[in-house]
């Protein structure tokens, strides 16, 4: 999920990522993930999450499904290394709309890679109007039998 960008760009990507993560990872969104059964639909109901997450700008539904240690690397290279910081930083852009198109998913034992498109439109904290597109990379890791996204990189895609 996209979590950083440069500028403007950078607080919407940001946003991104955790409102996603928030909203899937939240207390009860972890506890069913655990019961969905494959990791693989355990990280999709996580990313549905965040997704919601975004949609209702409720960044403090993503703090449980964060690892504490959350690295968010930005399309122009930023790198925030904790999860207070990325939810703080997610918390200045405000969404009215957004959706994650093209998502899959790569299982390594107890780890899944999650990516996909993001679409997002919104204001950031200056009131300027935020309309990203962007790749994700997510990584999840099974960590005390809970679900965590330990890391998140976004790629935001070039205006034509």
């Amino acid at each position: 999920m996209v979590l950083f960008l440069k500028g403007d760009a950078m607080k919407s990507t940001w946003a991104y990522s955790l409102l996603g993560l928030a909203l899937m990872l939240g207390a009860a969104g972890a506890h069913a993930a655990d019961a969905a059964g494959t990791p693989q639909a355990a990280v999709a109901a996580l990313e549905q999450a965040w997704q919601k997450a975004q949609q209702t700008n409720n960044y403090d539904a993503l703090e449980p499904v964060l690892a504490d240690n959350f690295v968010q690397t930005s399309s122009d290279g930023k790198v925030t290394t904790t999860k207070a910081a990325a939810l703080s930083d997610a918390k200045l852009t405000k969404w009215t709309s957004v959706d994650y198109s093209d998502l899959k998913f790569n299982v390594y034992g107890d780890t899944v890679i999650a990516n996909g498109s993001f679409r997002g439109k919104g204001t950031d904290s200056t009131g300027a109007v935020v309309d990203e597109r962007s790749h994700f990379t997510d990584t999840w890791v099974k960590i005390d039998g809970k679900w965590k996204c330990v890391a998140s990189q976004d790629t935001v895609y070039k205006k034509r």
